[in-house]
């Protein structure tokens, strides 16, 4: 493989290594994937991690972002296997006082469940439903000037707030304890600028898209791309852990598929001293620790709302859980941390056999953390769910410097690629013109590193695909939305 020449090679089978893979294969470039595992995928791997039959997603299991990605959606992935379930309600938020809030597919019903602070969240999740279709193709993707300049500066001007501030449009718990829920998967403070952004595309898309589980596991997602990126004539390589980028074979093209640490670590030498000292300087966030769990019936949760709910947010109010993730951000570990927490065995029987089921969580922690937080999470889970305990079969447990060794982008357990906070919420992963070239011609960095940053879209990989296209081969690839207007 040494001797042969390609126009694009790709290091990194994550869902980002594949968009970028897909796009320049479909172009009629010849493409080769190298992934260093075993088998592709990144963060869309699930395996048998604690009993035979039990089918654990390792990383990501929830996939709200990948039903609502353009690229994704353009995509036959169905045809290749691909299926899709949408669980009785996308999120559960639990209360000390035995009652929950939820996000489900109408708006109206979330909103109406909030009781005096229903119109409150109409006003602030509605105008990004009723105009995702017009502003998706701003919010998942690079800097650049919009199709709707109005309607993105109205999604701005709350979007770039913090979800603190945010909250205090709220007058009930209820209401901004789903707030906090929702912001927390920034896995940063609450109190930084732009964590209403992630609440409120992460609430817009449970209305328009739902939060579904991919059947059989999130390898399913992978395998789908890795069978349509086949079928166009791609080429896969695993099992091959790329020490230097000097042992790839030749190409006009080179995507990594990498945080800024690892690109550093492949090519020392081919990078600016300016780009290397952005990269030198580029900022990871908070790491989490991941427990999964094999058990003999469904997580019995007080309210039945969380029984019917594919994820739930463990935390209680806004400000445990805007304490607890200052706490993380600041090196200290949590008593009482956010967890949050997918079951989707409850709808999706091929998880675990017969009768049983499988459930997964994480909690923030400091970056590098080694402390077992496993009871921790367990009690926040046994806080809401008395009894959960008692249905615990066997676990599996990572802590940071596991999920690193798993998947080495995830630098000190931080499954986002780097901290997604206002300074690199654009210029990720450092500061130019188009995120996705470095210094080096032909290499560009396709990565999480890049925006619009973390989440199973393949959207990052797909515009440093479009970047190469037209940097190298001359080539204008499609638009990912015709209709829109």
């Amino acid at each position: 493989m040494k001797s042969q020449t390609y126009d694009a090679v790709v290091v990194g089978s994550g869902p980002n290594g594949l968009a970028a893979a897909i796009t320049m294969q479909q172009q009629g470039l010849s493409v080769l994937l190298i992934e260093g595992k075993d088998t592709i995928g990144g963060g869309l791997r699930t395996a048998e991690l604690t009993l035979p039959g039990f089918k654990h997603d390792i990383c990501s299991a929830i996939h709200p972002m990948a039903v609502a990605s353009p690229f994704f959606a353009s995509l036959p992935l169905q045809q290749h296997g691909l299926d899709f379930i949408q669980p009785g309600l996308a999120a559960a938020h639990p209360y000390d006082d035995g009652t929950a809030a939820f996000l489900s597919h109408s708006i109206e019903e979330t909103a109406a469940a909030l009781g005096p602070d229903k119109q409150a969240y109409l006003d602030l999740i509605g105008p990004l439903v009723r105009d995702w279709d017009k502003l998706v193709d701003s919010i998942l993707s690079p800097l650049k000037f919009p199709k709707h300049p109005f309607l993105l500066a109205g999604f701005g001007l709350k979007a770039l707030q913090s979800a603190e501030m945010i909250s205090k449009r709220f007058s009930t718990e209820k209401a901004k304890g789903l707030w906090a829920g929702m912001t927390a998967h920034s896995i940063q403070p609450l109190s930084n600028l732009a964590t209403a952004a992630i609440g409120m595309v992460l609430s817009a898309v449970g209305h328009v898209h739902g939060w579904p589980v991919p059947k059989g596991g999130s390898q399913s997602v992978a395998d789908a791309l890795a069978s349509y990126f086949s079928s166009i004539g791609g080429e896969i390589q695993t099992g091959w852990m790329v020490k230097s980028l000097d042992e790839l074979p030749k190409s006009k093209t080179i995507f990594l598929d990498l945080t800024p640490k690892q690109m550093l670590k492949l090519a020392p030498d081919k990078f600016s001293a300016l780009y290397k000292w952005q990269l030198n300087n580029y900022r990871y966030g908070m790491g989490v620790f991941k427990v999964d769990w094999a058990l003999s019936e469904p997580i019995p949760f007080l309210a039945e709302e969380t029984r019917r709910a594919g994820t739930v947010h463990i935390g209680n109010t806004f400000g445990e859980i805007a304490r607890t993730e200052q706490q993380s951000a600041r090196d200290v570990h949590a008593e009482k941390p956010f967890v949050l927490l997918a079951q989707p065995s409850v709808f999706d029987d091929s998880r675990a056999p017969s009768g049983k089921h499988t459930a997964w969580a994480y909690c923030h922690v400091p970056n590098g953390s080694v402390k077992d937080m496993t009871e921790a999470i367990e009690k926040q889970v046994e806080r809401f769910a008395p009894g959960f305990r008692d249905t615990i079969l066997a676990k599996n447990t990572m802590n940071t410097a596991e999920i690193e060794a798993y998947n080495p982008n995830y630098i000190g357990g931080d499954i986002n690629g780097g901290i997604i906070d206002i300074g690199q919420l654009y210029t990720r992963p450092a500061l130019r013109l188009s995120p996705y070239r470095t210094s080096a011609k032909g290499i560009y960095i396709c990565s999480s590193s890049t925006p619009p940053g973390g989440g199973v879209h393949g959207m990052c990989g797909y515009y440093a695909a479009v970047q190469a296209c037209a940097d190298i081969f001359n080539l204008k690839t499609p638009n990912l939305n015709p209709n829109d207007v």
